[in-house]
């Protein structure tokens, strides 16, 4: 009996031993592949999707906005990233190449543009004479659309930012994970 018990003690950890050699096997694998997926090269189709929409309900309210910034590649945002440190001008990014959401097409940021065609950055402006500033109005329409809104962060307020990261960590993003890996069909 003692013999019979070890021999099915030994079959079962073997037999458990495989299955977890073919897991790994499996998991490093798909972590491979995943890897090696390519970076996208522009919007995922629905954050442009979003995008019209949020361009198109903030002219329904007398509120005109452009799009200054979309997707940008790694090398685009490390030469953001050198901005007010080793380049001229103002820090207006944290994120270097591979860190921001807009390097994977899940990142817009907005602008108003006046009827003279300008385009600025001001918060506070009511153009539209609701009694409630332009860039708030648009910031509202924004997270209804299913946008994560930069001016609610709390560490780094980013007024002009919008993203839809589908629940992907920008270290989810880098390993390979891609929206597709979450949406349900």
């Amino acid at each position: 009996m003692k013999t019979f018990r070890t021999v099915f003690s030994l079959l079962f950890l073997f037999i458990l031993g495989a299955f977890l050699f073919i897991w790994i096997d499996r998991e490093l694998e798909f972590r491979k592949e995943r890897a090696e997926r390519p970076l996208p090269t522009g919007l995922h189709p629905i954050v442009e999707t979003k995008r019209d929409e949020l361009i198109s309900r903030s002219a329904d309210i007398g509120i005109d906005i452009v799009i200054t910034d979309g997707f940008r590649s790694i090398d685009e945002q490390d030469q953001l990233h050198q901005q007010g440190r080793s380049a001229d001008g103002s820090i207006v990014t944290y994120a270097e190449g591979g860190e921001s959401y807009h390097n994977y097409g899940l990142a817009i940021d907005f602008a108003l543009r006046l009827p003279d065609g300008a385009v600025i950055w001001d918060i506070e402006r009511d153009g539209n004479g609701s009694g409630r500033p332009d860039w708030f109005e648009v910031a509202d329409i924004g997270k209804e659309l299913g946008f994560e809104w930069g001016g609610d962060w709390v560490r780094f307020k980013d007024y002009p930012h919008f993203q839809m990261d589908f629940g992907l960590s920008i270290r989810q993003l880098q390993e390979g994970y891609r929206p597709e890996d979450v949406i349900a069909d």
